[in-house]
């Protein structure tokens, strides 16, 4: 199945993975970044169309194109057998996300902390789309989603390979008194209603971020992106 994918660092990063079938460009526009999409593009003998900027509105969810959009094959899900086998031992299972903006947050910061890949329901979930290329500026190209039928049964699996699995919730232990080393998966909730029973009682743990503010609840990213990078931070394996 074909997508529409725009924004120049995504497009980049689907260029770099080669699979690309058709770059759509506004008239005209060759400044900064440009110039490495139509050098990519270039070396693939990629068809580069002119489009006027209206044209390309249509094409993107919100218009935030910055001048081109890439007709590319679907996004490859992987299977929670290859991601298991993963170099670093991390993973994320993320519960009922619906927000795209979210999920690509949440995949920009998994990224960049070196975690093997994200595990999401196949219900009531929000998939791969233009937006979560989108806000993640392209990071989901570089990490692996597994869909699961049944997460319970996800974690399962998990502990049978040797994963702790740490679930973050409000009423759970503070996060800087656990040792997170080792494999580990951490799992989030639902953006507004966190973590639900059968999935929370399946955790081995229950950690918590301690907050002293008069808000007592931090956005899904904000709350993987604090866990994710203290799991990092904790890997005896890495030097920061």
């Amino acid at each position: 199945m074909k997508e529409y994918i725009y924004g120049r660092n995504p497009v980049i990063e689907v260029l770099k993975n080669k699979r690309v079938d058709k770059l759509y460009v506004q008239k005209g526009n060759f400044e900064g970044s440009m110039k490495k999409v139509y050098a990519l593009a270039k070396e693939q003998n990629i068809l580069i169309t002119e489009l006027n900027k209206k044209k390309l509105d249509e094409m993107s969810e919100d218009g935030n194109h910055q001048g081109v959009v890439a007709l590319v094959s679907g996004y490859e899900y992987k299977t929670l057998e290859e991601v298991m086998n993963g170099a670093s031992g991390r993973l994320l299972m993320l519960e009922k996300i619906e927000d795209p903006h979210n999920l690509g947050a949440i995949a920009r910061s998994a990224e960049a902390a070196g975690f093997d890949g994200i595990i999401i329901p196949k219900h009531k979930s929000v998939y791969v789309n233009d937006a979560v290329y989108k806000s993640s500026a392209g990071a989901i190209e570089n990490i692996s989603v597994v869909i699961e039928n049944n997460l319970s049964n996800a974690i399962e699996k998990l502990k049978k390979e040797g994963y702790w699995i740490y679930g973050a919730d409000m009423e759970g232990v503070n996060y800087t008194k656990v040792d997170l080393k080792g494999k580990v998966c951490l799992v989030i909730g639902n953006e507004s209603k966190g973590l639900g029973h059968s999935v929370k009682k399946n955790c081995d743990e229950i950690i918590s971020i301690p907050m002293i503010g008069k808000i007592n609840s931090l956005n899904a990213s904000c709350a993987a992106s604090i866990l994710m990078f203290e799991v990092l931070r904790q890997d005896e394996k890495i030097t920061l």
